[in-house]
């Protein structure tokens, strides 16, 4: 986001703050400094800030979600001495990603029964599978599915900080890690009060690619046939340009 453009993001949150109180006020207003992240050549991550202010006292809560995918679990089991996929599970429409930040430890400031309906903290998303399972086994690959998706960085499993500036003003960092999906992420904002969610607001993110990586991801998905012949052409192509000083020594 542009410096200009900026200014009158947080010009236009101040004159929502600043108007009387009506039926139809917020008690939360929030924005990021950038509503896109562009994945180009030699991405590595990068963030995203999210800035707000609250009508009155409470505490601040963030969740963002990346793109809902199918997931597939596999279980691997060693079968004459070798370690082979004997079983897997497939997840369906689980968050590609997943994080949240608040201005406080969760339990000091929500009960369980609200965190669990408003899936907040990765023990209370719901993911369900695309097939009924045993309890146990259910609950097996449930945790084998949070596990990779936390070494892969996708799911964060420690709460950011939610930090105030003054009794109104609040700002938190949202990491982008480099594997990042593509999508459009939601960004939930919750104020609670009296361990109760009194106003929230939902702000888009979207993660894109950019440049001539799109271009060719998109060819690559279009036109998979064509794509895959093109390539083993390259690679025949280089392979002879690579061995013509050889042919002449």
């Amino acid at each position: 986001m542009s410096p200009g453009i900026r200014r009158v993001a947080l010009a236009g949150l101040l004159a929502a703050l600043a108007a009387p109180l009506g039926a139809h006020a917020q008690s939360v207003v929030a924005d990021l400094t950038s509503h896109l992240v562009a994945i180009t050549t030699g991405f590595n991550g990068t963030s995203v800030v999210l800035f707000g202010a609250t009508e009155g006292a409470g505490d601040v809560l963030v969740v963002v979600q990346g793109p809902a995918r199918d997931m597939i679990v596999r279980h691997k089991s060693k079968v004459a001495a070798v370690w082979v996929n004997t079983r897997q599970v497939t997840f369906t429409a689980v968050p590609s990603f997943y994080a949240i930040a608040s201005s406080k430890p969760l339990a000091e400031i929500a009960p369980s029964g609200l965190l669990q309906l408003q899936q907040i903290g990765l023990d209370n998303l719901h993911l369900t599978t695309d097939r009924p399972l045993p309890a146990a086994d259910a609950a097996e690959f449930r945790t084998a599915l949070v596990r990779n998706q936390e070494r892969d960085g996708l799911y964060l499993p420690e709460a950011g900080q939610v930090t105030f500036l003054g009794n109104r003003l609040f700002r938190t960092t949202i990491g982008i890690p480099a594997n990042v999906p593509t999508g459009i992420y939601l960004v939930q904002v919750f104020l609670l009060r009296n361990n109760a969610v009194v106003s929230g607001q939902t702000v888009p993110l979207v993660v894109s690619e950019l440049g001539v990586d799109a271009e060719v991801h998109d060819f690559a998905d279009r036109y998979a046939f064509a794509y895959g012949v093109a390539a083993v052409a390259l690679a025949a192509l280089a392979g002879w340009l690579a061995s013509l000083p050889f042919r002449n020594a």
